[in-house]
């Protein structure tokens, strides 16, 4: 059994230091995504505390909780500042220890050892399970199990992942991009030779917008509004459907969630 603590330690972790184990979880907010996507607000949401859990310590290693006790590392931070503030509520000022752990970031993956207790003591040791090769953090399971953020998406397109490649190319569908910061919806189809693989890598070439007008607008007037896009497929279709039976169910459903009225469809 690998553990996390031998994976940090064998990159010069200072054992002597007084080290947390610190799992972020929160029922109803995807902390991955607002990491991924937004790194200063996931670093104050972090920093932020309740209690005053982190009185002493000099280093945190920090994760984000997944589906039962699966925890994904995101680097080891040094606590360089503490406040009270107004209750009980305390800020800590911290700083990443970036090179030394950058290349296990988000590759990591650990079972936490009491899932009550979000923050511990580096002295109870914890499993590694998996390290990832690149971030291939998502693996293909099923064409209606999954969400991905543009991240996500990116790195699956441009490192060309064979699992999603082939599930994907073979496909054809109606897909639907929801966008995390207005909460607008686009619904689109996949029909062309090489299926929803060929539309999305289309999307990834274009930093988001995959030629629609509406996309096009929100990614000029900010080149990073992109990585607010989550994809997902509606519908699968046959290989054999023609573009005008394409377009009609890719009709029903913009009619069905109002994205032509409401949404980012512009047709």
């Amino acid at each position: 059994m690998i553990t996390i603590q031998e994976l940090l330690f064998n990159r010069n972790l200072d054992k002597s230091a007084k080290i947390k184990l610190v799992r972020h979880k929160q029922v109803g907010r995807d902390l991955y995504n607002l990491y991924r996507t937004d790194r200063p607000a996931f670093l104050a949401y972090q920093n932020s505390q309740s209690k005053d859990v982190f009185n002493g310590v000099d280093y945190i290693v920090s994760f984000i909780g997944e589906d039962g006790l699966l925890s994904r590392f995101i680097g080891v931070y040094k606590l360089t500042d503490r406040k009270k503030l107004a209750g009980d509520h305390f800020e800590y000022q911290m700083e990443e220890v970036k090179e030394v752990f950058d290349d296990l970031k988000e590759r990591v993956i650990i079972k936490w050892e009491n899932a009550i207790s979000w923050h511990q003591w580096i002295k109870n040791e914890m499993e590694v399970l998996e390290i990832h090769p690149g971030l291939h953090y998502k693996q293909f399971t099923d064409y209606s199990d999954f969400i991905l953020n543009f991240h996500e998406l990116k790195e699956i397109v441009t490192k060309q992942y064979g699992d999603w490649k082939k599930m994907l190319s073979v496909t054809k569908g109606i897909y639907l991009i929801s966008d995390t910061k207005t909460g607008k919806l686009y619904v689109g189809s996949a029909y062309g030779e090489d299926g929803i693989w060929g539309r999305w890598n289309k999307y990834v070439s274009t930093n988001g917008h995959g030629g629609n007008k509406t996309l096009k607008e929100l990614i000029t007037d900010d080149p990073t509004h992109g990585n607010n896009f989550q994809f997902s497929i509606l519908m699968l279709l046959p290989r054999t459907i023609t573009a005008d039976e394409a377009i009609k169910k890719e009709r029903l459903f913009k009619n069905k969630l109002g994205t032509n009225s409401f949404g980012l469809n512009n047709n």
